[in-house]
């Protein structure tokens, strides 16, 4: 079974994600972060919407996941956040190797 995660969230508001990012680097549950600005359109209450948002990409340990989940929810204002896991199947095994170190 494979041991590092990525891990996606988006926020609509850069302020919520730059705490997000910078609140997971401190408490040293993820190696690295990645924001993007996105173009997000889904079905929210009966309506299609079409909104702006932040997309973060979180490099993390699988058996963090429910931890880094819990600090995301902590922060996060929506009333339903996505927080998804995708297993790293393979990676540069130095890269993995700092990921390892990073981590707690």
């Amino acid at each position: 079974m494979t041991k590092y995660c990525i891990i996606t969230t988006t926020c609509d508001k850069v302020e919520t994600a730059n705490k997000i990012i910078d609140t997971l680097l401190q408490k040293r549950l993820v190696a690295c972060c990645q924001m993007t600005k996105i173009e997000s359109r889904y079905w929210w209450k009966d309506e299609i919407v079409k909104e702006p948002e932040f997309l973060i990409q979180m490099k993390a340990k699988k058996d963090l996941f429910k931890e880094i989940e819990k600090e995301i929810l902590n922060i996060h204002d929506y009333e339903t956040c996505e927080i998804l896991s995708y297993n790293i199947e393979e990676g540069n095994e130095k890269y993995l190797k700092w990921m390892e170190e990073e981590i707690k």
